[in-house]
């Protein structure tokens, strides 16, 4: 058990392979990381470590909801001895006008008493910076980008001021990019006077990662941050230095196996690799729309299979062929094939399989979920903020779990390097 006021900080993720990144970026920063699936146990002890990440499903669920989950995971923390709490969300800022960034930010700062946090979701490292308040993916505004075609969370406004405010009844100010080269005691009076002018919500611009070492400069006061994988980073490399990271966890041998649910253009080229390389089943309920026959086969297909090394089962799909799963399955599609995804991670596992690489954040909580995994340390990244896992139960498994739009085109291939049948 950790001793009470020695861990700098506790992230709460709003989705899970969000939780694998900043507990990456944590790791690489020098501190012990562990990292917890799902809400705590009121009683559940902690590993000794220098930062918590608690990643749960709340981003697009109904926002009363995520803003409970969020002050109990918060109270987790207080009894842990965390001294600041950051809520982690998407760097391409995820959220509907009912949702859940605002809502569940301002519960956090009123929890804990405090009067003005940051929203700062850029990533400079994966593309995503802000600029005058205005977010980008790459060189195109996040409304250009392919994030606009959401299913869940389409983002066609890509100024973050204007995002927030449909959100909060909060006043939501900017902490322009000319503020913070300027450095962070520049950056702390900036902050002041925001908040002596009752701003609560302060968009950060940034677009390089020497921008957030200045604003995490500033802002180790305060008593909740939010953002991406990036400020947290660099929060954590400012109290890091004296912290020890073991040596890399091995991975425990056997056989491997790859699920992918994402269907963003980054998993999508990362299937299609790997389909090349490994025995691959692609799920499709226009084909099959019953779902229980749909996991029938696929379970009788993946015992086939898995003698012959790494194999894929996806159900990552384009455009039409989502359309066409929706017309065949229902508007539920999306779920069967979470759970069925989930449910062939369980056989899969039971079967021998040591090592799962699972593609997308909704995926990933369908497996974790299934396999029933609460605690793991947080071991080396197989790509930037792709860090493998390890579970401390037994059978000891190795987790790679990946956010849709993360990874170069042959991840899932050399996530598999090593693999024994």
């Amino acid at each position: 058990m950790t001793a009470s006021g020695s861990i700098a900080l506790g992230c709460l993720a709003d989705d899970y392979t969000g939780g694998t990144d900043v507990a990456a970026a944590l790791r690489r920063a020098g501190l012990r990381t562990v990292l917890l699936f799902g809400e705590p146990d009121a009683e559940q002890p902690l590993p000794d470590c220098d930062a918590v990440v608690v990643a749960l499903k709340s981003r697009t669920i109904p926002a009363a909801d995520a803003v409970a989950v969020s002050l109990r995971v918060q109270e987790r923390f207080a009894a842990w001895g965390v001294r600041q709490t950051y809520f982690k969300y998407c760097s391409t800022f995820d959220s509907t006008d009912e949702g859940n960034i605002g809502p569940v930010t301002d519960a956090l700062v009123d929890a804990a008493g405090a009067t003005v946090t940051l929203i700062c979701p850029a990533s400079p490292e994966h593309g995503r910076t802000t600029y005058r308040g205005h977010h980008f993916v790459g060189d195109a505004l996040l409304s250009e980008s392919s994030m606009r075609h959401h299913p869940l969370t389409p983002m066609t406004d890509p100024n973050l001021v204007r995002v927030l405010s449909r959100q909060t009844p909060h006043p939501v100010g900017l902490l322009d990019l000319d503020v913070v080269r300027a450095g962070p005691a520049a950056v702390g009076r900036r902050l002041a006077a925001l908040a002596d002018g009752g701003v609560r919500h302060v968009v950060v611009d940034a677009t390089s990662d020497a921008d957030l070492d200045a604003v995490a400069g500033a802002a180790g006061s305060l008593p909740v941050l939010t953002g991406g994988a990036g400020l947290a980073g660099a929060l954590g490399a400012a109290v890091g230095a004296a912290a020890t990271v073991g040596a890399p966890a091995n991975l425990p041998p056997g056989p491997g196996l790859v699920l992918a649910g994402s269907c963003s253009a980054a998993t999508l080229g990362q299937v299609a690799h790997a389909a090349e390389r490994f025995p691959s089943l692609r799920l499709d309920p226009a084909a099959t729309p019953d779902p229980a026959e749909l996991l029938a086969g696929a379970t009788a297909w993946l015992e086939q299979h898995l003698g012959d090394g790494p194999v894929l089962v996806y159900s990552s799909a384009g455009p039409e062929q989502r359309a066409a799963a929706r017309a065949a399955m229902g508007p539920d599609v999306a779920d069967h094939l979470e759970r069925i995804l989930g449910q062939l991670a369980r056989t899969a596992v039971g079967l021998g399989v040591r090592r799962v690489v699972v593609a997308g954040g909704e995926t990933s909580g369908a497996v974790v979920g299934a396999l029933d995994v609460r605690t793991v340390v947080v071991t080396a990244e197989e790509d930037r903020g792709v860090p493998w896992c390890v579970t401390a139960d037994e059978p000891q498994l190795g987790l790679l779990l990946k956010s849709g739009n993360f990874g170069r085109p042959d991840l899932l291939v050399r996530a598999m390097d090593g693999v024994t049948p």
